[in-house]
């Protein structure tokens, strides 16, 4: 029994599965062979669980594949907590921490049968947007090994981006989910906050990380979310909001749409010219659905970058605060002095851009400053939500880029933290709404004679996933950019 994983899709293997073509175990041990082969080309893992993903195949296998996601190997990001392996979330803070409980989003995906086959690589925290500053090394693009994936769940997006798992979780604070999976060509979700439970996702700011899932499909971004949606009396912001019944019934007719156009987004000269054209091909196949196109105010747009630069490290200070060198994590040996301990563990235990958040979050909650900036930044946010709840009494959703372009270079942007900060332009301002939103696969930029993806985004009304996800497939049936593969060959990894 033998079935090609490569590239596969969730549907496909359930469908493989449950036709008897393969077996859990075959599956996985396929995937973990495809992983050894290309992760020394990637860092897209940062840790393998070979033998307890094996063993639980093998456990499917044995009690009758049964769930809606039985047997289909998947993979984690690494802020989220799993009995098996450790939970580094790539610090050394964290490098050798064993978690004795494993997050509800995944333990939701192993009810439904999945198989965790490792944990992939990330910034430091959740910080940052090219997937640079993990501890652990640089994760690679799989169009371009000398260009980023993004981040900061730029391991989870090179994992599905280059076939070695057809599905992963990664966690979105201002874009996390939806940048790599831009930059890597895969579909990259996240759901409205508190949709998913957060319980067991190692906190950067908790007012806005979000879980969600990166796909090869639409279709399969559904039956992912369809199992993890749900409150958790584990996590008291998950809410209480009842999943719809047809969420994965991506093909249904999404009926009479209007498709809002913010016309702060489309700055003349900001865009690669290959992000413009995927817009306009997304306007092009809406129009050709029969949608109507209409123009949507979103005027406080430009405080976005600065208002969620204030409210996530303000948050990842408090957060963080618990890495102290007493507790858990690094310590650092043969320190006396408390204070000392404190600094010293804590300059050893973080990279460089965690500290630099650190400290301005601690900056803007400081006396004197916290009306100034951190009690202010709440009021914008709430300005910029208001904007998007007027924009939605005349529209469906809202079409938009993910980024300004494809990949940048690996190196091109570490020396300078802003221009790095302003890769999340047209990201932040959904998260910090708390909006569900979703990056597709646009088409492509020619860098250099290489094809690099760039994505298209939607945004959703809250809690209206259902809805946002037809409209996705409407896209994603329009061009099909998603079956296109980066090449992968022996001459092109030996360059």
């Amino acid at each position: 029994m033998s079935v090609e994983v490569a590239f596969a899709t969730v549907a496909g293997l359930r469908g493989a599965l449950r036709a008897g073509e393969t077996s859990a175990e075959a599956l996985t041990q396929a995937t973990l062979a495809r992983i050894a082969e290309l992760n020394p080309h990637f860092g897209a893992f940062r840790e393998v669980i070979g033998d307890q993903a094996l063993a639980r195949a093998r456990g499917l296998d044995a009690a009758g594949l049964s769930g809606p996601l039985a047997g289909v190997p998947v993979a984690i990001k690494d802020c989220m907590c799993h009995v098996d392996g450790t939970t580094a979330c790539s610090s050394k803070m964290l490098e050798a921490y064993r978690s004795p409980f494993t997050a509800t989003a995944v333990e939701r995906l192993e009810a439904a049968g999945a198989v965790v086959v490792g944990k992939t690589a990330m910034d430091e925290f959740a910080m940052g947007s090219s997937c640079e500053n993990c501890a652990f090394g640089v994760t690679r693009n799989p169009w371009d090994r000398t260009r980023v994936p993004g981040g900061s769940s730029g391991g989870s997006a090179c994992a599905v981006g280059a076939g070695m798992v057809s599905a992963a979780l990664g966690s979105d604070t201002g874009g996390s989910i939806r940048q790599p999976a831009a930059l890597c060509g895969t579909v990259g979700f996240k759901p409205t906050y508190g949709r998913i439970s957060r319980w067991g996702l190692v906190a950067f700011a908790s007012s806005l990380d979000q879980i969600g899932p990166f796909t090869r499909t639409v279709e399969d971004a559904a039956l992912l979310s369809s199992v993890m949606f749900g409150k958790d009396p584990l996590d008291s912001t998950s809410a209480d909001v009842a999943v719809d019944d047809d969420l994965t019934q991506v093909e249904r007719d999404p009926g009479v749409v209007r498709i809002g156009l913010p016309k702060q987004y489309r700055l003349a000269g900001a865009n690669d010219p290959a992000v413009d054209a995927a817009v306009e091909r997304a306007q092009q196949a809406f129009e050709a659905a029969g949608a109507e196109l209409v123009e949507v105010d979103l005027p406080h747009t430009e405080y976005g970058i600065a208002t969620y630069y204030v409210v996530a490290t303000a948050e990842a200070s408090s957060n963080l605060a618990r890495f102290d060198g007493v507790h858990y994590g690094h310590r650092t040996p043969g320190v006396d002095d408390l204070v000392e301990l404190y600094s010293k563990s804590r300059s050893e235990g973080f990279g460089e851009e965690v500290q630099r958040r650190i400290m301005l979050g601690t900056y803007v909650l400081s006396a004197g400053y916290y009306d100034a900036y951190y009690n202010r930044a709440l009021k914008v946010r709430r300005l910029i939500r208001g904007d998007f709840d007027t924009a939605f009494e005349a529209v469906d959703a809202i079409l938009c880029p993910t980024t300004t372009g494809p990949a940048f270079e690996i190196g091109a942007k570490t020396d300078d933290p802003l221009a790095m900060y302003l890769n999340d332009v047209y990201t932040v301002p959904a998260s910090l709404a708390g909006l569900p939103a979703v990056s597709l696969p646009g088409g492509f930029a020619e860098v250099d004679g290489k094809p690099l993806p760039v994505g298209v985004q939607l945004i959703g009304r809250a809690f209206d996933e259902a809805r946002l996800l037809r409209l996705a497939r409407v896209l994603e049936r329009s061009a099909e950019h998603h079956k296109t593969r980066p090449d992968l060959t022996a001459a092109t990894l030996a360059g």
